[in-house]
């Protein structure tokens, strides 16, 4: 089996040493995914731009895909970084279990986010109506939709680069919860 050290600065293109400075300056380290995209001279550099284009979406509601999708995704990596992520944008520990598990309580919007963003991934970009018509009805737009859609595609980058290289987390490690079904 192929292993994965997580690169160094020294290890990474001259282009990419300069992405992993700015990254320490901005987040105060270098998460070892994003270092792990620098094995690729381009892939880290292209990735943050599409990761940092705007979006409809507000903070909270990218953390609610993103914590779904990498519930769906099985991606361990991901659903640590983005539950401490999620608890700076202000969700409970509990909010963000309900998020994982794929719904929401506490708000109706929010709810209809994470189911739709659930059935995107689950089923390959495939919604029943009623779960389309919730989102909708909760004032989304298909502006928001094709948002949610890039969101997503976003997270299954992450998600599937973890869980094919198992670099270590270097976040608080979460419980581990049953994946997500239909």
């Amino acid at each position: 089996m192929t292993h994965f050290n997580v690169p160094t600065r020294e290890e990474v293109s001259s282009n990419n040493q300069d992405i992993f400075d700015n990254l320490k300056k901005a987040v105060g380290f270098v998460p070892n995914l994003y270092a792990t995209i620098a094995y690729s001279d381009t892939a880290l550099g292209n990735y943050l731009q599409f990761q940092n284009a705007k979006t409809s979406l507000s903070n909270k509601e990218k953390e609610v895909v993103n914590l779904v999708v990498s519930q769906v995704n099985g991606c361990s990596y991901c659903q640590s970084a983005h539950t401490a992520i999620s608890k700076l944008n202000g969700f409970t520990e509990e909010q963000i279990l309900e998020l994982r598990q794929g719904y929401f309580s506490s708000n109706e919007k929010f709810d209809a986010l994470v189911k739709v963003a659930k059935a995107i991934t689950l089923n390959k970009g495939k919604v029943d109506d009623a779960t389309l018509d919730a989102f909708f009805n909760a004032g989304y737009s298909k502006g928001t939709l094709v948002d949610v859609i890039l969101a997503v595609g976003d997270k299954v980058v992450m998600n599937y680069l973890h869980n094919l290289t198992k670099i270590d987390i270097d976040f608080p490690v979460v419980q581990e919860l049953e994946t997500i079904q239909a």
